[in-house]
């Protein structure tokens, strides 16, 4: 959490949004709204006075005759009052609506411009931190920041100001109309009631932070199961997760009702504490009209201004509550902003330029917790329109190569090269736009072909996507699509295939035309013939760039110019595949047992096939016996 979370300092951190230092349009706008609030109050503290005119008329017309300004002689007559206490009430309504119409767009200003600095600020943080947090919290947190930044500059900036200008003017009211013992009642009923609010607000804070909580965790999970889909399926795990997100619930339930139960209590205490205070001074006015020292007016004007004031006092309160939530929903978007990138520019960083596209790991050290070494000085090149390929065991530190190639991790020792530039002195931007990218598991946007493949440059025209399809070799599948490139292909990618997921990445890649090329186990997750065919697209896309190769998969690397076998973080063997084979050291291990389980794949394929086989001539035979003796049983 934040150093100083407070109600002070979120404030303090709105203030640029709502008072933007670019936008003198906007501050125009806010000046405009306060006056016209002002305005508004002041005619909401004068309403009372027609009650008052208008009862002291009615009851004592020649004594009301005499008091009123002569200038306001024409409201004697009851009905007139009566109009201007309509007039009164438009004029406060069509100022009170105005100001919302005006500071609309500066509030909602706000809220746009903090949730996209939330939103760009979540991009620049590091991998580390994303896989360390929940995607379903995550997005719950932004949601609820959103929503809690609205009613914040709504309800501080169009019902916190009016509120303290109306209690100003209705204190300043009383004291003249009345005498300072009234204005002594209100101001120890106004303390009373404020101090009991905060106090009992304070109180429901934990619990709304503990809803927050529950409802984050009911969130994650049930996210977590609905991008997990399949593999719910597959088990059957379907009344597991539904219990794992009712127990959840179950915890949200508990805190909302203790949430409702302890709103309760505060409405009557406020209520409590208001009447109170409006009965002393009725009892006080009315003992002053038997008394003859003030009219029958003078006492529903009392009524009328503290029946006025107990709308805003009372909104005061849920102000005051809907304020300390909103801030509860807030400050963690809050500790999002100041969440340092892990990795950043250097200051005067300059694009990578790419000449030919070598890139060199020179003695690179890595680990992701300090006790957890992962590479050990590691050192190779991949020469300038080569194939390089990294293989080992899972472990080895294989992905950790790629991960520090697109600048996701800093190195703790050495450094990475492309053209002989640091990839830490250039600015990310440039790097990751040098270098393309096909991962063994391709994540699509819940959007159409099309854009999942002109994701790999936004500015690519309709027929530059359908030519990187073409050489991606998926043109004709989609050309047989209903839809075609406008079909849509669901959550991550559901509704294609994983070859077909596959070649809607190679395109991307194809469209984005990078020097330098990485493909980290692409074609793992895929069976034998459709890994085949991403191959040769694969093999379409290489040629000519600088590639480095992650696999799994020893016979997909077979071609490559040189092979590095990675084992417990260090390089163990270098070579080309006949190379590596003959040296019979750790590759020729993994390339013999993957022979195996290939070749006793197959022998069991053929057995299954043979046994298939055997079943149905078996059954043409018995088939056949049968018509036989159906015939002689004719004859």
């Amino acid at each position: 959490m934040r150093a100083d979370s407070s109600t002070y300092a979120v404030l303090r951190d709105l203030r640029p949004y709502i008072w933007p230092s670019d936008r003198p349009d906007l501050k125009l706008r806010a000046i405009v709204a306060l006056l016209l609030l002002v305005m508004a109050k002041v005619i909401t503290v004068l309403v009372p006075y027609t009650y008052k005119w208008a009862v002291d008329a009615l009851t004592e017309p020649s004594t009301f005759n005499a008091q009123v300004p002569a200038w306001l002689t024409f409201l004697a007559v009851p009905a007139a009052l009566v109009i201007a206490y309509g007039v009164a009430r438009i004029l406060m309504a069509g100022f009170t609506q105005v100001r919302d119409a005006l500071f609309a767009k500066v509030g909602q200003n706000a809220v746009r411009v903090l949730a996209f600095k939330t939103f760009e600020h979540m991009h620049s943080l590091s991998l580390r931190f994303h896989l360390e947090r929940r995607t379903g919290g995550l997005s719950r947190v932004i949601e609820r920041g959103t929503k809690g930044i609205e009613e914040i500059v709504r309800l501080a900036i169009l019902s916190l100001i009016p509120t303290i200008v109306e209690f100003a003017l209705v204190a300043v009211v009383v004291a003249f109309q009345f005498d300072l013992t009234y204005v002594a009642v209100l101001v120890v009923m106004i303390v009373l009631y404020l101090a009991f609010t905060v106090v009992a607000s304070n109180r429901r804070i934990a619990i709304r932070r503990e809803m927050n909580e529950s409802d984050n965790e009911a969130s994650f999970k049930a996210v977590d199961s609905l991008l997990n889909y399949e593999t719910v399926k597959y088990f059957g795990n379907e009344r597991m997760e539904a219990e794992r997100f009712d127990r959840s619930m179950a915890k949200y339930e508990q805190a909302a009702i203790r949430t409702y139960t302890s709103l309760a209590f505060l409405n009557f205490g406020q209520a409590l504490i208001f009447t109170i205070g409006m009965v002393i001074c009725m009892v006080m006015s009315a003992r002053a009209v038997v008394a003859g020292t003030q009219s029958p007016g003078d006492f529903v004007m009392i009524n009328a201004l503290l029946i006025q004031l107990y709308m805003p006092l009372n909104f005061l309160g849920t102000l005051y509550r809907e304020m300390k939530q909103g801030i509860v929903d807030i400050e963690i978007m809050f500790d999002l902003l100041d969440e340092e990138p892990e990795i950043e520019d250097r200051p005067g960083a300059r694009p990578l330029e790419v000449r030919d596209g070598t890139i060199r790991f020179e003695s690179v050290a890595f680990r992701y917790d300090a006790d957890r070494p992962i590479l050990k000085c590691v050192s190779f090149e991949v020469p300038a329109g080569r194939t390089v390929a990294i293989v080992g065991p899972s472990g080895a530190g294989k992905s950790t190569v790629s991960r520090i190639l697109f600048r996701f991790y800093d190195v703790a020792g050495g450094r990475v090269t492309i053209d002989g530039q640091d990839i830490r002195d250039v600015t990310q931007a440039s790097l990751r736009h040098a270098i393309g990218m096909v991962p063994q598991d391709t994540v699509l946007f819940n959007d159409t072909i099309a854009y999942n493949i002109g994701y790999g440059r936004v500015s690519a025209s309709r027929e530059e996507i359908v030519e990187a399809a073409r050489l991606a070799q998926i043109d004709g599948f989609i050309a047989n699509l209903p839809l075609g490139y406008d079909t849509e292909v669901g959550e991550r990618g559901l509704k294609l295939s994983g070859g077909e997921k596959q070649r809607v990445a190679i395109a991307r890649t194809i469209l984005k035309s990078p020097p330098i090329l990485v493909l980290d186990e692409a074609t793992s997750a895929l069976d034998t013939h459709t890994e085949k065919e991403i191959q040769a697209a694969l093999g379409v896309v290489s040629r000519g760039r600088t590639t480095l190769v992650i696999a799994h998969r020893l016979s997909t690397i077979i071609d490559a110019d040189e092979i590095i076998v990675l084992e417990k973080g260090e390089i163990v063997e270098k070579g080309t595949h006949h190379v590596l084979l003959a040296s019979n050291g750790v590759y020729a291990g993994m390339w013999n047992r993957q022979r195996e389980a290939a070749e006793a794949a197959e022998r069991l394929k053929e057995t299954v096939e043979s046994d298939a086989e055997g079943y149905l001539d078996l059954n043409r035979d018995k088939r056949a016996g049968y018509i036989t003796t159906a015939l002689d049983d004719q004859e």
